[in-house]
């Protein structure tokens, strides 16, 4: 390891305590208590009395929460914080940068905001259940049917957001996200109609409701989760099958993509959408890349049924791998299709990036063409043939790498069990190591 990096490596007993605050779970901790200490202030000034005063309060404050959820799954949000984080120069302390490079642990405010969103929406539920008793139907009485549903409504989408769910059955925690927030959203623009409608023996109802908190930010939570959807498009790809076991997409449409970048796409506008690296397209050549692998049913319905078009949305968005912009010089460790992620960086970042791949007959399997433009940038990779040598305790092969290479940091693109294993051996070195969290 060469002096730069070795002097660099955070002492074990600082790494101890790193693991132990994890960001993700640091930022979803912060909201949850920034929500309990202001529970605690509306004790002190009667919130929970079921006047039309304090049930605005409280779903202003539900509302508050639910469009913290919103920010941080919007793409230019992301990219904008990964922007603003990876603007550090490497000078900069290694333990700040470290922190620095987990900005893709801005997921925990997005699961934060949700639970508390949820929570205050029960307590509006529990405030308003006496009017049920009262014997009178009123504005009270709808305005709490409504409040059950949206209780009813988050709860579902939390509880199919559950990452043995959300692994297991991805369709069911896509299709309960997106059409379960889409009600939501619709029954709270109802319920702020109705809590203005409370308030007209004080003021007329235009007054009420474009004074009311809970309106404008229903129209900025409304704009954000519509905005994506204002630039799907259905746009032609030509593929490549270099095997049975893998795709190459070529897209084609508007301005390549950023080095760094995913996108998702989707044989249907509303369903079954997956992220994959967008990767520059090769020398003379427009648009950019997919490298889909079979890992599903999805995936392997694409490659065997390939479409002649896909849908697009959004904007594409950085992903882990833009981390390497704190560092020197990082090691990509990856495993099978995990390369497509990294390739992008690979590519352009001769100087700054070194590779392991462990895969099964990369030749065979994802073609010569790509192999060969790897290796020509990668001179010095480690391109593990796992039909040839066998399964590698990958473990051992990064760090032999990431030695011998001089960097200072490792991004991590593999299944699950592997990144996790790959991140927290080198973390417990004390060498800065990322990988996907799968929270999304």
């Amino acid at each position: 390891m060469t002096s730069a990096a070795s002097s660099e490596v955070l002492d074990p007993q600082q790494r101890r305590r790193r693991v132990r605050l994890m960001l993700y779970a640091v930022l979803l901790v912060i909201v949850l208590v920034v929500n309990i200490a202001v529970f605690i202030v509306g004790l002190f000034f009667d919130w929970w009395m079921p006047t039309a005063h304090s049930l605005q309060i409280i779903a202003a404050i539900s509302q508050v929460n639910i469009l913290f959820a919103v920010l941080p799954r919007q793409y230019w949000v992301v990219n904008l914080i990964s922007a603003v984080a990876t603007r550090a120069p490497v000078s900069w302390p290694l333990a700040l940068r470290w922190r620095l490079a987990q900005y893709y642990h801005v997921g925990g405010l997005h699961v934060g905001g949700a639970i508390a969103g949820t929570l205050w929406y029960v307590l509006y539920v529990v405030i308003l259940a006496p009017a049920w008793l009262d014997g009178m139907v009123r504005y009270d009485d709808l305005s709490v049917l409504l409040a059950l549903l949206i209780v009813i409504g988050l709860l579902v989408v939390c509880i199919l957001a559950a990452p043995g769910i959300r692994r297991d059955h991805h369709d069911l925690f896509e299709a309960s996200h997106r059409f379960g927030i889409w009600t939501v959203f619709v029954l709270s623009w109802i319920n702020a109609l109705v809590l203005a409608g409370l308030q007209t023996d004080m003021r007329t109802f235009g007054h009420a409701l474009l004074t009311s908190p809970i309106f404008w930010m229903l129209v900025a939570s409304t704009l954000l989760a519509a905005w994506p959807w204002l630039l799907l498009r259905r746009v032609p790809i030509r593929v490549e099958h270099p095997s049975s076991h893998a795709a190459i997409v070529y897209l084609d449409h508007g301005s390549a993509p950023p080095v760094g970048t995913t996108r998702g796409i989707s044989r249907h506008p509303l369903l079954g959408w997956h992220p994959f690296a967008c990767v520059p397209a090769e020398p003379g050549q427009t648009g950019y890349r997919m490298v889909v692998s079979r890992a599903g049913t999805w995936t392997a319905r694409f490659i065997d049924d390939t479409p002649a078009h896909v849908w697009v949305r959004g904007i594409p968005t950085v992903g882990v791998a833009n981390a390497k912009k704190l560092f020197r010089r990082v090691l990509y460790v990856t495993t099978g299709s995990g390369i497509g992620p990294a390739l992008g960086h690979l590519l352009t970042d001769t100087q700054g990036a070194r590779l392991v791949w462990v895969t099964k007959d990369p030749r065979e399997t994802y073609g010569d063409e790509l192999v060969d433009e790897v290796e020509r940038a990668q001179p010095d990779a480690v391109i593990w043939n796992t039909t040839e040598r066998g399964k590698p305790d990958v473990v051992d092969v990064a760090y032999e790498a990431f030695v011998a290479s001089g960097a200072d940091a490792v991004i991590c693109v593999a299944n699950q069990g592997v990144t996790r294993r790959v991140v927290s051996a080198f973390e417990r070195r004390g060498i800065p190591a990322f990988g996907p969290i799968w929270d999304s």
